[in-house]
């Protein structure tokens, strides 16, 4: 029972890697664009399918498909963000309907290019750490956790430490405010976008080689990404990690020992019970930031 507890744990940690990845990519672009991405899941797949072209189809190195999949996915939230959210920043109900429609057109051009089937990446290695007969970690996890974890503290770092990264949080804290401090909202909009879906695409190029990857693989992940940010509180980049931690060591447990479908269910209701007893998440407050 011991070693089953501790291999789960292991799975839960890869889990809330990329997880956390994609919320924290998702809250940081609500904060300072003040915009709800339904289209964000459709940037994880995007990063998966790079990884299938650069790594599985052009036979370059798994390190430069993922490097070119946070690339290109970085440039696809650039033009969105100019596309549509520039123009609907006052309007995020249509910000939010115009997501929702990019995310059918970029399934439709994925599914155009690759088919509906079913893609599976060639292992990068097999390699793996054995820590007993029972618990097992894959270096291909490992390096999953190993750089979300580079990269969530590079983020950190970055908003916490760097004048632009101030400027990040104050667009996000009172727009009104900063555009009078002289930073430029379209500049900070343009960099979130840029951040949050680079995040995102590289979650799923990192984790190409250990999932199956279909045009639709978008929509299980957004539904986790806006339930940590729900209960982690919509705007705290902090509650969205801490949450996807979180959640990822419930889901993963609930699955091992009951299934899939009841982990489903507890996570919402989770979600549900928080709402309720704290309507603005666990880390959230009355202000969008």
């Amino acid at each position: 029972m011991v070693e089953l507890l501790a291999q789960t744990g292991l799975n839960a940690l890869y889990a809330a890697s990329y997880t956390a990845l994609v919320a924290v990519g998702l809250v940081l672009i609500f904060g300072v664009m003040g915009v709800i991405n339904f289209a964000h899941g459709e940037l994880f797949m995007l990063g998966a399918y790079s990884v299938v072209a650069v790594y599985a189809g052009w036979s370059l190195p798994f390190p430069v498909a993922v490097v070119i999949g946070l690339a290109f996915v970085g440039v696809v939230g650039l033009g969105m963000e100019r596309a549509f959210f520039r123009r609907l920043r006052d309007n995020p109900l249509g910000g939010l309907v115009a997501s929702i429609g990019f995310l059918m057109i970029l399934q439709a051009l994925v599914s155009m290019g690759f088919g509906v089937r079913m893609e599976h990446v060639p292992p990068v290695t097999q390699e793996v750490i054995v820590i007993s007969d029972k618990v097992r970690l894959p270096i291909q996890r490992l390096v999953v956790i190993v750089v979300a974890a580079v990269l969530l503290a590079g983020l950190w770092a970055f908003l916490k430490k760097t004048r632009f990264g101030w400027a990040l949080r104050a667009s996000a804290q009172d727009p009104e405010a900063a555009v009078l401090q002289g930073i430029s909202i379209n500049q900070t909009a343009r960099v979130a976008m840029f951040i949050g879906a680079a995040l995102a695409g590289v979650a799923g190029a990192l984790t190409a080689p250990l999932i199956s990857i279909n045009p639709h693989m978008g929509h299980s992940v957004i539904v986790t990404a806006f339930i940590v940010i729900i209960v982690g509180g919509i705007g705290s980049l902090e509650g969205a990690v801490v949450v996807a931690v979180a959640y990822a060591f419930v889901h993963t447990f609930v699955t091992t020992f009951f299934d899939g479908v009841i982990a489903d269910i507890v996570g919402l209701l989770l979600m549900l019970a928080v709402l309720v007893a704290k309507p603005t998440g666990l880390f959230g407050t009355a202000d969008r930031a």
